[in-house]
């Protein structure tokens, strides 16, 4: 049975581990997903997640997770980006899962959540090279914006999308 509820400290290690297993596959399928998240965590691209209840704090922000039964099958998060805008992290969702309603189920928590912590948008940042998402993104009525934070990969792009409050 799915269900989404917000991370339990014990389901860190999984949720980076879902994480690992859907970026392997689009940005280094070459590697193992244990290779691969082996070289995140050396590069310190997951620290948020590791510490997931100092960045996602439950005022402002928010980390889930996607539950089948026990094991964790995907992950979705908003943080604070300034007072008027929360950020779309980690929304990840392992393969044989997508197409179902789980991704959009997960995101329209978090836009319920992000209005109700008073944010008026939500940005977000993600790789041309994930197509699927942007799609996925742009169904949902994020658009294209101008960069909003210095990130050392020249593929990314940004989007945002207004929330009616």
């Amino acid at each position: 049975m799915i269900s989404i509820a917000p991370i339990q400290t014990h389901q860190i290690a999984a949720a980076k581990q879902v994480i690992a297993a859907v970026a392997q596959r689009i940005f280094e399928p070459e590697k193992s997903v244990e290779e691969f998240l082996v070289s995140l965590d050396v590069e310190h691209e997951l620290l948020d997640v590791d510490d997931v209840q100092h960045v996602y704090d439950g005022a402002r922000g928010i980390f889930l997770v996607v539950m089948d039964d026990d094991r964790v099958v995907g992950t979705g998060a908003v943080r604070p980006f300034d007072e008027q805008t929360a950020e779309l992290k980690r929304l990840w969702l392992l393969e044989e899962y997508h197409g179902q309603g789980f991704g959009y189920q997960v995101v329209m928590r978090l836009f319920e959540f992000a209005r109700q912590a008073g944010y008026r948008r939500i940005y977000l940042q993600t790789s041309l090279q994930s197509q699927r998402a942007i799609g996925f993104y742009k169904r949902l009525g994020f658009v294209e914006i101008p960069a909003y934070i210095q990130h050392p990969y020249d593929d990314d792009v940004s989007m945002g999308i207004d929330l009616e409050v």
